[in-house]
């Protein structure tokens, strides 16, 4: 079994969350309110958003937001490719 390279696989993750937080950022900057609260409220079961999102947010934090996300996806993708590669079986190297 092979293993997974925990750089890569934070760099993936990473990658892939900030991907998401941009998108989060363009369907909020592209649909009105109401149609931006209700898909965000479709996606997780019907939570309402409504009240806690932000409309005015500078351009400065959202960048930091995006820089947040790479960084927790880095965090996780690492720890996940390490317990993966510690979870798997080592091959044995048997001098017979």
């Amino acid at each position: 079994m092979s293993q997974i390279h925990a750089k890569r696989m934070g760099l993936a993750l990473g990658a892939t969350f900030a991907l998401v937080f941009v998108g989060c950022m363009a369907v909020m900057l592209m649909t009105p309110q109401d149609t931006a609260v209700r898909f965000f409220n479709s996606l997780t079961h019907g939570v309402d958003w409504g009240p806690i999102m932000r409309w005015n947010m500078p351009w400065w934090e959202a960048l930091l937001g995006v820089i947040e996300a790479f960084i927790l996806g880095w965090l996780l993708g690492a720890f996940m490719a390490v317990v993966y590669n510690a979870s798997s079986p080592r091959k044995r190297h048997d001098s017979e």
